[in-house]
């Protein structure tokens, strides 16, 4: 007996274990279609009303988020050392399928009661929260909406973008793309506790229904809503399932990136993420077919995942 729970230990330690052992399945919600069908209404203002909020500021590693070994990059000398970045979410107002928000920003109990949050211990520790200004709680601006929370849609499951995931109503239902719960890689030794913590009372996540996309504008897209209002892009690399949202808005179509790029200078110098990022190679790729989209389509605004 001892054998075998040795050799079980090592397995774990030497695979890792997944993300998160909350239950996933696919998702009920959203059509798969070529990604060339949202070309067609692309720039006609939308049926959505978008806003970005700031929930906190915060400064990480600079090499995680951008790649400082690219050749432009070391042009320009930059070193690694605190990036002021910031944490988000952003509100989706659908006419008829109500409020949704893309990502999460941070949890009240963060601020509050930080020994209380999903977020503690030894991943508070290497969150460095004490470089942390909370502005604005997912909790608190959640009380003042006049509407509930249909949905939370995820651009992928990294702590910094579920932190406020504690404050999302039990039973909402919670998005994100393919493999995102069951990658397994050694850190997740150290976070699965918490990012089970946050998602506690939820249901099964819901995993987009990509499929592969027969003209590579994006390895995949969804329909969310089934009206070209909304649509999941699958860009996979910072995570298997990282997603990017594009939103035909009341003002025009709108790219959240997610962490397909952290910073506004890596975009607008095409250097790909860091450090940070799961498969570098195939980060590139999704970061480039990003990039290659919204010079194309240059009425597209960008929001990027921790920069204005």
């Amino acid at each position: 007996m001892k054998s075998v729970l040795l050799a079980l230990c090592l397995t774990v330690v030497g695979t890792g274990c997944a993300t998160t052992s909350h239950d996933f399945q696919r998702s009920a919600l959203g059509v798969s279609k070529p990604a060339t069908e949202l070309l067609a209404e692309l720039e006609v203002p939308g049926p959505v009303e978008l806003e970005t909020v700031t929930s906190c500021d915060w400064a990480v590693e600079r090499g995680g988020l951008i790649n400082l070994d690219h050749p432009t990059a070391k042009a320009a000398h930059l070193e690694d050392g605190d990036e002021p970045v910031k944490i988000f979410f952003h509100a989706l107002r659908h006419p008829t399928r109500g409020l949704y928000i893309v990502d999460t920003g941070v949890e009240t109990a963060l601020r509050d009661a930080p020994g209380r949050s999903a977020m503690r211990g030894v991943v508070a520790s290497a969150m460095h929260l004490e470089k942390m200004t909370v502005h604005q709680p997912l909790g608190e601006w959640l009380t003042r909406q006049p509407q509930a929370l249909s949905g939370v849609f995820l651009t992928h499951l990294h702590p910094d973008h579920i932190t406020g995931m504690a404050d999302v109503p039990a039973g909402t239902p919670v998005f994100t793309g393919p493999g995102e719960a069951s990658e397994r890689a050694f850190v997740n030794l150290l976070v699965q506790g918490a990012v089970d913590s946050a998602l506690e009372g939820k249901p099964a996540l819901s995993e987009w229904g990509y499929t592969e996309d027969p003209q590579g504008l994006f390895d995949g897209a969804v329909d969310v809503f089934g009206d070209g209002s909304v649509w999941a892009l699958w860009v996979p690399g910072h995570t298997p399932g990282s997603t990017a949202y594009l939103v035909r808005s009341t003002q025009g179509p709108v790219l959240l990136l997610g962490d397909a790029s952290h910073t506004r200078w890596g975009w607008e110098h095409d250097v790909e993420p860091g450090t940070f990022t799961h498969d570098g190679p195939r980060s590139v790729v999704s970061f480039k077919k990003l990039r290659a989209f919204v010079a194309a389509h240059p009425a597209v605004q960008v929001r990027f995942g921790h920069q204005h």
